[in-house]
């Protein structure tokens, strides 16, 4: 972040049942059009003395005509507290977990119409529904 970057923290709370320090931060920047959740992360973390993989930085809303923004920030006691408690999308974002994978949204529901035609005991099995000739 450039010298011309100020950063204050407000509405600062301490939550012990998430395992975290919560705040809403002011970033002013005069000079810069907007300012990126790493670099904002990283800095929150030197205040703080925690490591940029503990801080999740989200929500970040540019005033308009630009120079300040409001973000929202948590930073977890441990890496372990952030992946248990973060949101799972963040956890992927930040490269601590992995996406899970699944069908398309069009093949999940061809499948479930497809089980529609199926009674009892042969949708566990996934026998084919007769045909009518």
């Amino acid at each position: 972040m450039a010298d011309s970057v100020t950063l204050r923290t407000r509405k600062f709370q301490r939550n012990p049942l998430l395992a975290r320090k919560q705040m809403v931060a002011d970033i002013i920047h005069p000079d810069q059009a907007g300012i990126s959740k790493a670099s904002l992360g990283e800095k929150l973390a030197s205040l703080y003395k925690a490591t940029p993989e503990q801080v999740s930085v989200f929500g970040l809303r540019t005033a308009y005509g630009g120079g300040k923004t409001t973000a929202f920030a948590c930073i977890y006691d441990s890496v372990e507290a952030r992946k248990k408690f973060d949101a799972k999308h963040r956890l992927v974002r930040a490269g601590l977990a992995t996406k899970a994978e699944r069908a398309s949204r069009q093949q999940r529901k061809q499948r479930k119409n497809r089980m529609k035609t199926l009674r009892g005991t042969e949708k566990v099995k996934g026998k084919k529904a007769k045909k009518d000739s």
